[in-house]
């Protein structure tokens, strides 16, 4: 079974090595490789090409939001996770249109950080527990500037049902359950959805249903 390769990216020396001890004790996880700075992070990410990147905001150099703009517009199949002390929404959405799959707060526990990334390998998101609340607060702020539903991007009914609930946090599994369809069939909506709306995975996918208020909360 092949490992998922992780780069630690992160300018404390400690810190490094504090996750890179935390990932060994997974046998499904190997450590690629560790960068100090954004840019340093950046020509890593393209050299050896690891499946996620653990990437700290505040780093000198290039920070890790532009960093990950960078990685992810020339290799859009990296999944980044990002990993900072800061829990503010503004925050969380600047890097969620970067194109993160992942965030995290540094005092997250090691078991929670080991689901983190195996859940963003299988092509999940993950939020901190913490920010679950404020996202959607700010959400539901955002769409109650205009309740009136409106669909630029095409959808179907059923593409918004999957939206909404996919906004909502629920797995294929569960959609599938709520909406009595087969998993394949979230899938291909999903296919659909992410064509529609220009996106990549389903993290993006939700904020542009925010961004264009295709959905209500």
């Amino acid at each position: 079974m092949k490992k998922i390769s992780v780069l630690i990216a992160d300018d404390h020396a400690l810190m490094r090595e504090g996750l890179r001890k935390i990932l060994s004790m997974e046998d499904s996880i190997d450590v690629a490789g560790e960068a100090q700075n954004g840019a340093e992070a950046v020509e890593m990410a393209l050299g050896i090409n690891p499946d996620i990147i653990l990437m700290d905001i505040n780093m000198p150099v290039t920070n890790g939001i532009e960093a990950t703009k960078i990685i992810k517009s020339k290799n859009p199949d990296i999944k980044v996770i990002a990993l900072t002390i800061h829990d503010q929404e503004e925050y969380l959405f600047e890097l969620i249109k970067a194109g993160v799959s992942g965030y995290v707060l540094k005092d997250i526990s090691p078991d929670l950080l080991i689901q983190a990334i195996l859940g963003v390998s299988k092509g999940e998101s993950f939020i901190h527990p913490s920010m679950t609340t404020k996202m959607f607060t700010e959400f539901s702020r955002l769409t109650s500037l205009s309740r009136q539903n409106n669909n630029p991007m095409g959808l179907t009914k059923r593409e918004y049902d999957v939206l909404r609930l996919v906004a909502n946090g629920d797995s294929n599994r569960s959609i599938a359950d709520k909406l009595y369809i087969s998993e394949k069939t979230v899938k291909n909506h999903l296919t659909n959805i992410f064509q529609k709306l220009g996106v990549e995975d389903r993290t993006q996918a939700a904020i542009q249903a925010m961004k264009n208020k295709i959905i209500d909360f």
